[in-house]
């Protein structure tokens, strides 16, 4: 989108919006994935684009990237798009292009002058198993195949975890003593079936309503909980397990992240394991996230607010909970994606629902990117319900002036 029409509709639509702009969902199959059918998406649709492309089963949000699913990927999976009415017609653009027209009218001037783009995205990973032992790459390795690293973070919310999946435990890094050596003779076995990387491994239970830091190189079979993922606007990945859930994963997804003049070159896999990382013997305490208040309880009247991803520096994440029939103006210091988790009523002028069953391709009113001026003049959030509260996740991209713990 590069005409002038083009942009004075975008401008016309942050205007319209109050700094605020209405998201449309974007859904994506992952070919080596069993859906876990929690992310709303009607039973008729998981297999939707078809049975080659996998299920779905992960839908992003205020994503400016694009999703690498390989030969068979759709025009802009992954990204982002927004709908506004304009004279009665509803007109659809994309996220990455607002942010490219409107730059720090939209992401704000410290985010756009060093990014230059929306440098994270979030979203929801669904599984009924477990995924296989992997790692995403840092910046220094993933540069080496022309990709930015990618650090993550998990948070369980619990009205996706109605149930647990196959296997609600999350293998995090290497158990100490393990040598390298012993590693890399697993991954010279990925072809043999299982090579039983997670023999190596330790395995944390899930609990919904906290969440762990992922930071890149460090090795992890994530559970089969859904998963609400902030993360750095990447899409690296290296798969190191070759056998899950009774599923082989293809040779190609291990050397995924691997430059092609040295792919079949064990030392340049383990080279991309953050070795000391892997083996901290204070995984949990370092790594796991519980929530905690933005401020004290005191000062938190008709809500309560809670960072629940806050141990990384490429991003962060908050759950705003207003209660019952309250009003509130809560005011962020960046600009922020969100997305409804529980709860009816008003941000602004906009509507804002949680729908219970979404057709693929249908609008909703249940996801939004709202400006930096928006964030910092306080947006107005209405719960027009007397019995359930207003619950959403807010995701931040670097740096947020507000995130001092």
């Amino acid at each position: 989108m590069e005409t002038t029409s083009t942009f004075s509709l975008i401008e016309k639509a942050l205007e319209q919006g109050q700094g605020v702009l209405r998201l449309t969902p974007t859904w994506v199959p992952r070919s080596f994935c069993v859906p876990g059918r929690r992310i709303k998406l009607h039973p008729d649709d998981y297999y939707v684009l078809g049975g080659e492309r996998g299920g779905i089963d992960e839908r992003w949000f205020s994503s400016t990237t694009p999703a690498k699913n390989g030969p068979l990927t759709g025009e802009n999976e992954g990204l982002s798009h927004v709908v506004f009415n304009d004279g009665g017609a509803e007109v659809q653009f994309l996220l990455k292009d607002a942010v490219n027209e409107l730059k720090g009218e939209l992401i704000g001037d410290r985010l756009w002058n060093e990014y230059g783009a929306w440098p994270m995205y979030s979203k929801f990973f669904d599984n009924m198993g477990p995924l296989p032992h992997h790692l995403h790459h840092n910046d220094e390795q993933a540069a080496l195949i022309g990709q930015l690293g990618k650090p993550e973070a998990y948070y369980f919310p619990p009205q996706v975890n109605n149930h647990g999946g196959d296997f609600p435990y999350t293998f995090f890094g290497i158990a100490p003593g393990t040598t390298k050596e012993q590693i890399k003779e697993c991954l010279q076995n990925f072809t043999k079936g299982d090579n039983k990387i997670t023999n190596y491994s330790s395995a944390y239970r899930l609990e919904p309503g906290t969440g762990w830091d992922v930071p890149p190189g460090l090795l992890h079979a994530p559970g089969s909980l859904c998963t609400y993922e902030p993360q750095k606007a990447s899409d690296v990945f290296a798969m190191y397990q070759s056998l899950v859930n009774e599923a082989i994963i293809p040779e190609e997804l291990l050397w995924n992240g691997t430059p092609k003049d040295r792919i079949g070159d064990f030392d340049q896999l383990m080279e991309a394991i953050d070795w000391d990382l892997n083996v901290d013997p204070q995984m949990m305490a370092n790594r796991f996230m519980k929530p905690l208040p933005v401020r004290p309880l005191e000062e938190m009247e008709g809500y309560i607010e809670n960072w629940v991803c806050y141990k990384s520096d490429a991003f962060s994440a908050k759950e705003l909970t207003v209660f019952p029939g309250q009003t509130v103006t809560i005011k962020d210091s960046a600009a922020y994606g969100l997305i409804m988790m529980q709860g009816h009523g008003k941000l602004n002028d906009w509507h804002i629902e949680t729908p219970a069953l979404i057709r693929y391709g249908q609008l909703t009113n249940d996801e939004f990117f709202v400006s930096e001026k928006a964030a910092m003049t306080g947006v107005t959030i209405v719960n027009a319900s007397t019995t359930d509260p207003i619950v959403m996740l807010k995701h931040f991209g670097p740096g947020n002036p507000d995130l001092v713990l």
